[in-house]
């Protein structure tokens, strides 16, 4: 018998394990090969039980199988933040959410709440739909993730509900609908979305990829393209050219985190000094529908009582975004602005 191959499962996090267990993991995982295992040649070596069936051993099989998994209607997510995008609605089937920013606007909280809201249950305000999160940066926080969907699921019990499930159980639940992949290289993106087909075919009910961040590599490749532009942006626009047919296809729905470039005043150009100006390549451009503008800044509450009888100011952060939609559904660009902190229950809009 040959011997398995010593691959990353991605997560569906984990049904296998308890949440103290996940807790005792290491964060980043040692040997991460970014891509989703699901159509690696030794597939067949995991064995029948695992929880991944490989969507077709032969070739009519795939062709079957894809065919109705191309056919069958993924959720839509024009409601999956009703606050954040105009009243024409959140982004639809084939659409891509940008969230563009500096470091420490918001972005990453802002994708756990949307991940958290599609995995979560109906009765917890949730649309019980599958998401992968591809990580390009290593920047997620299981423990956070875990810790909001805790928040939330307690706060449903508390308001509502005999009919929802035990914590532990509904965790358990809302993790399995959660598959993750690391990318330490814009290769193993670009390898990541090619195989990507197989767990949207394999999984119907997948509505949801996150990637963040879509810009991780970016000066990286700038510098392996030494002076050509061309070279620069060849793997970025290849992997938006694999993202938009998973698009045409399999009708998901995107969103990725860009992160903002600071520029000078001082450049050549004269839109160097503009920080929110699109800086990736034109192919990924053309796919956005949807750019969300996040910052922040530090606001101080009225005076607070302390401990010791003392009055103090207390200092927090207000996050706001400004939301640009250019879908296909509406001949004119549409906004809306919003504002939003963070709790311990994760985004709260103020």
């Amino acid at each position: 018998m040959k011997k398995p191959l010593d691959i990353q499962r991605p997560v569906p996090v984990s049904s296998q394990i308890s949440r103290d267990q996940y807790r005792c993991r290491p964060r980043y995982p040692e040997t991460s090969t970014g891509v989703v295992p699901d159509i690696q040649s030794g597939w067949d070596q995991l064995g029948a039980g695992s929880s991944y069936a490989y969507w077709g051993a032969a070739a009519g099989g795939e062709v079957v199988t894809t065919l109705f998994a191309r056919l069958d209607p993924r959720r839509c997510l024009r409601d999956i933040e009703p606050r954040l995008f105009p009243n024409d609605g959140g982004p639809n089937h084939g659409e891509v959410v940008e969230l563009y920013g500096l470091e420490g606007t918001g972005k990453t909280e802002l994708l756990y709440h949307l991940l958290c809201r599609c995995v979560l249950p109906v009765t917890a305000g949730g649309l019980e739909v599958g998401a992968i999160f591809v990580d390009t940066d290593y920047s997620l926080d299981m423990l956070r993730l875990v810790s909001i969907l805790e928040c939330r699921l307690t706060a449903a019990r508390s308001t509502s509900s005999p009919s929802v499930a035990p914590d532990e159980a509904a965790l358990h639940v809302c993790l399995s609908r959660l598959l993750v992949v690391h990318c330490s290289s814009s290769s193993q993106l670009l390898l990541t979305l090619h195989y990507l087909e197989a767990s949207l075919a394999s999984r119907p009910g997948l509505a949801l990829l996150i990637i963040n961040s879509i810009s991780a590599f970016y000066w990286v490749d700038r510098c392996e393209g030494g002076v050509s532009i061309t070279k620069q942006e060849e793997t970025l626009s290849k992997a938006a050219e694999l993202l938009a047919q998973l698009l045409r296809d399999y009708r998901i729905t995107v969103f990725a985190s860009c992160q903002a470039v600071r520029r000078s005043s001082g450049g050549p150009s004269p839109s160097s000094s503009d920080p929110d100006r699109p800086y990736l390549c034109r192919s990924w451009q053309r796919l956005v529908t949807h750019r969300i503008l996040c910052s922040g800044q530090e606001t101080a509450n009225n005076m607070a009582t302390a401990p010791g009888g003392n009055k103090e100011r207390q200092i927090r952060w207000v996050f706001s975004t400004h939301c640009t939609s250019s879908s296909a559904s509406s001949r004119t660009k549409l906004h809306r602005s919003s504002c939003f902190c963070v709790t311990e229950a994760g985004v709260e809009f103020i």
